[in-house]
């Protein structure tokens, strides 16, 4: 349906092999930085389900240097998967929260490797600026480039719960001051946020109106020593099913045009401080489980999209 592939949704590896003829891998890289929502900048503590990592899914030290990261990543990946070309990922914490002229050095240090064929950055919608977004656009034009935001969800009760530090109407004026720059936006949500099925969907639908160029879609979990953990052990939150969770997924896609990457539906386990809900640490599973109710349903994303 999509990319040459049975999916039936835009799955952002598909659309990457379309593109550049090779199945591209992203090699993750800690820099170092930090992030105002959790050196009291902003707030303190953070938000409430971000642990100790930053969201960081990778085993090597920031005691390494970038290019070393780098070097270590193409190695494994080559070995493992016989792999030839590679996006450099920001990941942890927030990667533009820096002066722009360290910034410079940072992102072209991960460029330099001649498999590299992009970069994607992480960070928050209240964390760019318009000489960030120079920065960044100006190596769009040799490298193929994504900002993610983190977002969340669009309703700004939800924002304040999680400790969000900033509300809605922020990332929209970050989404759209990024656009006049013509770098492609993938947009972090989380499903399960004491919302229901309603409001989850009014953010897919916010989106969808937006045209967002990619998506993250994660599924609240409770990472040890967080506070979402401590909430979750004072029985304040419950985590939805798998087959909840997938049906919600379905739901989302169908109103996304039809254009939007979706660059990731499923976690990859966080096994040593994943406390709940226990079935995410089973990605292909929750997968093969999308792709069964999208047939069942005879449906596809963009089925329910409405051009504005």
């Amino acid at each position: 349906m999509f990319n040459n592939t049975d999916k039936r949704y835009n799955q952002f590896s598909a659309y990457l092999k379309n593109r550049f003829g090779a199945k591209i891998y992203k090699i993750t890289i800690d820099a170092g930085f930090s992030c105002p929502n959790r050196d009291g900048t902003i707030s303190s503590g953070g938000c409430i389900f971000c642990d100790d990592s930053g969201s960081f899914s990778q085993a090597h030290s920031n005691t390494l240097t970038i290019e070393q990261q780098v070097e270590e990543g193409i190695k494994n990946l080559s070995q493992r998967f016989k792999a030839e070309k590679f996006m450099s990922y920001f990941q942890a914490y927030t990667n533009t929260y820096k002066p722009v002229n360290e910034l410079e050095n940072i992102y072209f240090s991960a460029l330099k490797h001649p498999d590299i064929i992009g970069i994607s950055i992480g960070t928050r919608p209240d964390c760019i600026d318009n000489d960030k977004l120079k920065l960044i656009s100006d190596i769009g034009k040799d490298y193929y480039t994504w900002l993610e935001y983190g977002l969340q969800s669009s309703h700004d009760k939800t924002l304040k719960k999680i400790n969000r530090g900033h509300d809605f109407d922020c990332f929209v004026k970050a989404y759209e001051k990024t656009k006049e720059y013509g770098i492609n936006i993938c947009v972090h949500v989380i499903l399960g946020l004491w919302e229901t099925r309603d409001e989850i969907l009014q953010t897919a639908q916010r989106l969808a109106d937006l045209k967002i160029d990619g998506v993250k879609i994660h599924m609240l979990c409770a990472l040890e020593g967080t506070r979402l953990w401590q909430m979750y052990q004072n029985k304040e939150i419950d985590f939805m099913s798998e087959d909840e969770y997938v049906d919600l997924v379905c739901d989302f896609l169908e109103i996304l045009p039809g254009e939007t990457t979706i660059h990731r539906l499923a976690g990859n386990g966080y096994r040593k401080t994943l406390v709940a809900p226990r079935w995410l640490g089973a990605k292909l599973d929750c997968l093969n489980k999308i792709d069964k109710e999208f047939l069942r349903r005879n449906s596809f994303q963009g089925r329910l999209y409405k051009p504005i």
